[in-house]
């Protein structure tokens, strides 16, 4: 649930190099009940180049009990499966850059939106003062 419930958090999007490399990135995943199973936060990631470790920087152990899988509709993305006893894990990858989609301009758009609404909502039913917001019942 977006905004006004909670505030939208929104991943930063790597350009394309252009020189054509690639960007090496560190994702630390929370796992609940031994379990990780989600979405990487970057896209078009070359899949021999995933490590997972328990610790940050390729330290700790390194784990080999997880999966990686895309979806149909999206190709250029990654979810991964981690089973691991751990608390938590760091993901290590490689990606030339992300695909920007019509869901991520949607998912722009809503916050907007939502903003916008909240915001009209209080000057029709509350006062706005110096900056500050000010209900009237």
């Amino acid at each position: 649930m977006g905004y006004p419930e909670q505030i939208d958090v929104f991943k930063e999007k790597l350009n394309k190099k252009a020189s054509g490399g690639s960007y090496v990135v560190e994702e630390k995943l929370m796992l609940t009940s031994g379990v990780y199973s989600g979405q990487l936060t970057h896209d078009n990631i070359n899949n021999q180049s995933i490590t997972v470790y328990t610790g940050s920087r390729f330290s700790g152990t390194e784990l080999r009990n997880f999966s990686v899988s895309f979806p149909d509709e999206a190709p250029w993305r990654r979810i991964i499966k981690i089973f691991a006893e751990v608390p938590e894990v760091y993901v290590t990858y490689e990606t030339p850059g992300d695909t920007v989609e019509a869901d991520d301009i949607n998912v722009l758009q809503t916050g907007l939106t939502a903003a916008q609404r909240e915001i009209e909502r209080y000057k029709s039913a509350g006062l706005i003062d110096g900056g500050s917001f000010k209900r009237e019942v």
